[in-house]
């Protein structure tokens, strides 16, 4: 008598493991937010309801998982893997073989002496009014080897243009590289919709906090407007009081509006324009 084959059985993830699973990687997914409170409000998620799903007590209906996923950018794996595997899994542009010994492989880690994590704000000239300033926040994170910051573009330089200002449209993001003498950044709205590259160098000043370059935006040269500004970039860390005024702060102001600090750094970046 012949023996039947034999099958190979999957085992299938209990709802208990799902929960664990899906806990321990919003968990790590969450540590890049400012605060959960604010993640909680971006999300649209009751705060008690979301520390359930990060103690791996509970789980999302499906329409609040999708929402979860699509606001962190991952998909439905989050239930079955660590999220270090479904990223490290993932191609993308920077990752490409065709460059990634330019972009990614070759590259060096770019240390926090180098340039630390939290908080930044930062102040530039506007491309388009020669006597308007632009003022702003953004958070400098890091994961696995890699540094990236995020931000969100100002209300009004959006509405000038006739764009929606909705949270979603506004938001940037970039890959920060280490430089021979300072940083750079590729910097880009969701769906590559605008891109600018950041170049900063760290200067003396009192508590070593500062970073001053150049931004540049890819506009057509007919366009209106300068395409090449001063930058200056303040590390502000956690500093709760510090990140709330920038945070107030942000947006269009004339000279007057800036901080002396940035002011001067701005004005002798003019003197060489």
């Amino acid at each position: 008598m012949s023996s039947e084959p034999t099958r190979s059985v999957t085992k299938r993830p209990n709802p208990s493991e799902l929960r664990s699973m899906l806990g321990a990687n919003l968990r790590q997914l969450s540590s890049q937010a400012t605060s959960i409170s604010a993640l909680c409000r971006d999300l649209g998620i009751n705060r008690t309801q979301y520390n359930r799903y990060l103690a791996g007590e509970s789980f999302p209906r499906p329409d609040v998982l999708h929402r979860i996923c699509s606001y962190f950018e991952v998909d439905a794996r989050i239930l079955l893997e660590p999220v270090e595997q479904i990223e490290n899994s993932s191609s993308g542009l920077l990752t490409d073989p065709a460059i990634t010994e330019y972009f990614s492989g070759a590259s060096r880690k770019l240390e926090e002496t180098e340039f630390p994590s939290g908080f930044y704000r930062f102040a530039r000239r506007s491309f388009m009014e020669d006597q308007k300033y632009v003022q702003g926040l953004i958070y400098v994170f890091r994961r696995g080897n890699n540094t990236f910051l995020k931000g969100f573009e100002a209300k009004d330089a959006m509405s000038q243009q006739g764009l929606p200002t909705d949270p979603s449209t506004r938001e940037f993001r970039g890959a920060i590289l280490p430089q021979e003498d300072g940083i750079g950044a590729l910097v880009s709205r969701k769906g590559s919709t605008t891109t600018s590259f950041n170049y900063l160098a760290r200067i003396p000043s009192f508590e070593n906090n500062f970073w001053v370059g150049y931004v540049t935006r890819t506009v057509r040269e007919a366009v209106a407007g300068r395409r090449v500004e001063r930058l200056v970039y303040e590390h502000l860390g956690s500093d709760t009081h510090k990140v709330l005024t920038a945070a107030r702060q942000s947006g269009f102001c004339d000279q007057d509006g800036l901080r002396p600090y940035h002011k001067n750094l701005l004005k002798i970046g003019e003197a060489f324009a």
